[in-house]
């Protein structure tokens, strides 16, 4: 039997690898490689570290000084102002006690001291695992000198964190470590943090909150202020007390892991209340400028954080859209007694933009209010009704955009209930006017024949072309959305503007550009979307100039300027008068949006709190009265021009009621009306005299309203419910003028038919579909168009 531990001399393994040999040699290779690939990947590194750190910016001592607070420009160049506070206390090395340093040190960066470039290679591979292993960046990695240099030069924006600018901070890291003492960084830093409510610097902090130098601070206040750099507005502790004792604790714990501090000092510490010494809540002295701003500043800031900046830490240059003397002349309208407010608890939200741009030039959030920075701002808030201001955009916009309907489309003004409900809708006079332009509905603001054309344009529809003009209403509101929705009057402002802006919309903007220290520049203006075509745009502002000349918005009317507008009026629902039945007859909000070809201009104006008042006497006015003298001064030595009628849109002499019966352009009881191209009557006429629109001032003058009853039941009953006692001779009036204008309107009936019936051809599908959409809500009808849909004007 063969010896089991023989090994076989013959065998093919053993002929090539003798003695494993060939094996050590195949070892030998891989750690060759290895070694030329880690040397390849360590100089490929360090070249690329190279290439990236020539172009590092420049940093002086005076930018490590510097507090970190960004500085506002108007577009012209000049200063604006420092969103930082204007007093900054300073404190140098030999002020600053022992213990803040230790405390600073032991939290931020344990091994500062012995740091020899200003990097802590050790942190870096840890904060490289813990992010990898939270899939995010869970733990950062930077040096205090490196935090410095990022407060002193880079942005904080996330996108700003590039392989680029990381070997930049490294770079000028270490030469600051070269050229300054571990005193002089840690002095630098404590001047330079951010500590909220627009304080840089320790010493700063330390007054606000304890009204104290540093060094009079006891140990707890001491590990607060350390820690609050961390995230200084989540560590408040006047607003979030947990949040800044948490954050306390965790600095007070490293400083005894440090052995910074002892056992004893440490249980005392923590155990002390983080409200103690700290002084009551007061307000940086400010100036009348930043007090007249307080409201664009707060949307400065919101706007450059939500573009991924800190406009308190980046040390910003940012240029503002602000034209200082609108917003000071805005500013003082409001508060000085120019415009008329029922008292001085009324309040106010404006915003003026310039369309061609999107530029917000001034915006006012408030009256009468005390100096507090960045505070309420009433011109941004969105939970308030636009009333029937709403109807160009959610309504008519889209009927002329998606239907081509004219001005002179008819539209019945009768007794009208939510389909599925037995809520019935009242016009604001309580009152049925029936047949009608859709011109005149919309100049004297009636409310059944708004909520009709939005059912016949779709909800679904409507929406989208509103969301293109910047007004979110949601797909699946009920129809009483048709009157009014919830909008801010920046919101307003911006979608009016696309109306003066030939359809082009521009979203409001409050900051045009951004500049880095390190020399980025980002730039934000743009050249607006279109959202609807020519033809819409032009034939709303044409309808929207009759609400000035002779609709619901003569008060607002400018003499001889080229201007438009809707008025919009929300009244208190049922369950408001209960508690308040005094104000019946009053206004809950009162709106107007107006515009020229350069300024678009939204207003609201109401109360806070049911409690505080009504709008009442000329109260009930102040919108209009303060759009139409600050639209005055804007106005004021600007090119005063009319808006051009696009080939796209054509005019006819249109028989008063009758939706398309071309007339003589002499014609008496007649208007000139508009239509989409190719969706004009047949002109019998010259096209250039009836193009060329003659005494347009007469013309204005003439009531469009198409006068004739429908013989409905519905009709009687509206008319006996509003006026039993002329209900009568109306009809009787009607049914004369039915009866004189048959034979002409007989000559015209096969026409008329056949767009009727093309037009209904054209909305079947969509009526169907919006009767699945009122099925589905009529429970949300039920419960708000009760309360809402009689009342918006």
């Amino acid at each position: 039997m063969a010896d089991n531990n023989q090994k076989p001399t013959n065998s093919r393994m053993a002929n090539l690898h003798p003695e494993g040999k060939p094996r050590k040699k195949i070892w030998l290779q891989i750690i060759k490689w290895f070694f030329i690939v880690a040397m390849l990947i360590i100089v490929s590194g360090v070249g690329l570290f190279a290439y990236y750190a020539k172009d590092a910016p420049s940093i002086s001592q005076a930018q490590l000084q510097s507090g970190g607070t960004s500085r506002l420009y108007t577009r012209d160049g000049k200063f604006l102002l420092s969103l930082g506070s204007e007093k900054r206390t300073y404190v140098n090395n030999d002020e600053i006690p022992k213990e803040l340093k230790n405390a600073i040190v032991s939290v931020e960066d344990r091994r500062f001291y012995k740091e020899g470039i200003g990097l802590d290679p050790i942190r870096i591979v840890g904060s490289v695992l813990v992010n990898a292993k939270s899939k995010g960046v869970a733990a950062g990695g930077s040096t205090i000198t490196q935090q410095l240099v990022k407060l002193s030069v880079f942005s904080t924006a996330a996108s700003q964190r590039t392989l680029r600018r990381k070997a930049q901070e490294a770079w000028l890291s270490m030469k600051v470590e070269r050229e300054f003492s571990k005193e002089q960084i840690l002095e630098f830093y404590i001047n330079k943090v951010y500590m909220n409510y627009g304080n840089y610097g320790m010493g700063t902090a330390a007054d606000f909150y304890y009204g104290k130098d540093l060094k009079d601070l006891d140990l707890a206040q001491t590990a607060l202020l350390a820690g609050m750099p961390n995230a200084p507005v989540t560590y408040d502790p006047y607003v979030y007390p947990e949040k800044a004792k948490y954050r306390r604790d965790i600095v007070l714990r490293a400083m005894l892991k440090n052995d910074k501090i002892t056992k004893s000092q440490y249980t005392q510490a923590v155990n002390e209340p983080i409200t103690q010494g700290l002084q009551p809540k007061k307000n940086n002295a400010t100036s009348e400028l930043r007090k007249v701003d307080d409201p664009y500043i707060k949307e400065v800031i919101s706007e450059v954080k939500s573009k991924g900046f800190n406009p308190y830490n980046d040390n910003l240059k940012i240029t503002v859209n602000i034209d200082q003397d609108a917003q000071q002349k805005l500013y003082d309208l409001v508060n000085n007694g120019s415009v008329p407010f029922t008292n001085d608890k009324m309040q106010v939200g404006a915003t003026i933009i310039d369309p061609r741009t999107g530029h917000v030039i001034a915006i006012i959030g408030g009256r009468k209010l005390p100096s507090v920075q960045l505070g309420l701002n009433r011109a941004v808030q969105t939970g308030r009704s636009t009333g029937s201001t709403v109807k160009p955009v959610l309504d008519y916009g889209p009927a002329i955009e998606y239907l081509n309907w004219p001005t002179s489309h008819i539209l019945d003004d009768s007794k009208y209930v939510y389909p599925g409900t037995n809520i019935q809708l009242y016009d604001w006079d309580n009152k049925y006017e029936g047949k009608m332009t859709m011109r005149h509905a919309l100049e004297q603001s009636r409310n059944v024949p708004a909520v009709k054309t939005l059912s016949k344009v779709g909800v679904a529809r409507a929406s989208l072309f509103a969301r293109k003009l910047g007004v979110n209403v949601p797909s699946d509101s009920g129809l009483s959305v048709a009157i009014g929705a919830n909008a801010s009057s920046l919101q307003m402002a911006g979608a009016f503007g696309a109306f003066a802006n030939n359809g082009v919309y521009h979203k409001p903007q409050f900051v045009s550009k951004i500049e880095t220290p390190d020399g980025l520049t980002r730039n934000y203006d743009s050249s607006g979307t279109r959202v609807m075509k020519e033809s819409t745009a032009y034939i709303m502002t044409d309808m929207l100039k009759g609400v000035l000349t002779k609709g619901s918005g003569t008060q607002a009317r400018i003499k001889n300027l080229y201007e438009a507008g809707k008025t919009g009026t929300v009244k208190y629902s049922d369950e408001e008068l209960v508690k308040y039945p005094q104000y019946k007859n009053s206004p809950k909000d009162s709106w107007f949006v107006g515009y020229t070809k350069l300024y678009s201009m939204g207003i609201w104006t109401g109360y806070d709190n049911l409690k505080d008042g009504t709008p009442s006497g000329v109260g009930s006015s102040s919108a209009q009265l303060l759009y139409k003298q600050m639209m005055s001064y804007l106005m004021t030595d600007k090119a005063n021009k009319d808006w051009t009628k696009p080939s796209t849109v054509v005019r006819r002499r249109i028989a008063n009621g009758t939706q398309d019966k071309v007339v003589s352009p002499t014609a008496s009881n007649s208007s000139w009306q508009l239509f989409v191209k190719g969706h004009a009557p047949k002109n019998p006429y010259s096209e250039v005299t009836v193009d060329k629109r003659k005494d347009e001032d007469e013309d204005d003058d003439v009531d469009t309203r198409f006068d004739t009853e429908d013989d409905t039941s519905s009709k009687g009953q509206s008319h006996s419910q509003s006026s039993s006692s002329s209900s009568h001779a109306e009809q009787q009036s009607s049914s004369q003028k039915q009866s004189s204008t048959s034979n002409n309107n007989n000559s015209n009936n096969q026409n008329q038919n056949n767009n009727q019936q093309t037009e209904n051809k054209s909305n079947n599908q969509n009526n169907n579909s919006q009767q699945n959409t009122n099925n589905q809500n009529n429970q949300n009808q039920q419960q708000n168009q009760g309360n809402n849909s009689n009342n918006n004007h």
